[in-house]
């Protein structure tokens, strides 16, 4: 076996020892992309040693993903327990095993009792300190397996409740059945747990038709890379081919 060449071997040493001190990589994620799906993404293009993101967006739904990288993915625990701001569209009448439009509808009610005071009441029991079951199409683990994977197995599953905090829940009916909304909340809030219990307490059924994540602690949407175009100015920097 031929050996490494002494030169060779310091060069390789030295770069061994090359802090990898990382970045804060704002991106505004795609739509039917997983959160992983970015991260993926970006390690292979980008030539990330050590990539994750911080805060797991739904495949529908876009808007603000903070991935970190290097020493950087040391901060990720305190990204993800930063408030979060979102706005989205839900729609009364019709629901979904998912609660969005992974699914097909399963079942459609009535929305012709439902008035201005009936959606003001359930805005108003949807705000403040309020408990939630997540919904079993999410990436909560039930004795170490993935809820969604039960889910779309058909599986039945026992969710516990957990205690969340809605800072704002505007809601816009002008386009009845569809309501526009805008939502900040603290950690571990799931907005279609949020869309599915406010379509209960309207006496009919809800889904989500759009979501985006617009706000994390100060890291706001507006400030976002789009994917392909943070890619291709990384690989201009690090002098790779660009037609990735």
């Amino acid at each position: 076996m031929v050996g490494r060449s002494p030169l060779i071997s310091i060069v390789l040493k030295q770069e061994e020892h090359i802090p990898d001190e990382g970045e804060v990589i704002l991106i505004d994620k795609p739509l039917t992309w997983t959160s992983f799906d970015v991260a993926n993404k970006l390690k292979r293009a980008c030539k990330f040693k050590k990539i994750g993101h911080a805060g797991t967006l739904d495949p529908l739904a876009t808007g603000l993903l903070i991935l970190c990288t290097g020493k950087k993915t040391k901060q990720i625990d305190s990204f993800q327990a930063q408030e979060k701001e979102y706005t989205g569209t839900l729609v009364l009448g019709k629901t979904t095993p998912s609660i969005d439009l992974e699914s097909d509808f399963d079942a459609e009610y009535s929305v012709d009792h439902i008035t201005a005071e009936v959606l003001e009441n359930a805005r108003q029991q949807l705000t403040g300190h309020i408990e939630q079951v997540p919904p079993l199409f999410s990436a909560i683990k039930i004795d170490g397996v993935r809820a969604y994977k039960l889910a779309r197995r058909g599986e039945e599953a026992e969710i516990k409740k957990r205690a969340v905090e809605i800072k704002l829940f505007e809601i816009d009916a002008a386009h009845f059945p569809s309501i526009d909304f805008r939502i900040i909340c603290s950690k571990g809030t799931y907005i279609r747990s949020m869309v599915r219990d406010f379509g209960e307490l309207a006496g009919s059924g809800a889904y989500m038709s759009k979501l985006c994540r617009t706000r994390i602690g100060d890291f706001e949407l507006k400030d976002a890379w789009e994917l392909t175009a943070f890619i291709h100015q990384k690989r201009v920097a690090l002098n790779l081919e660009v037609d990735e």
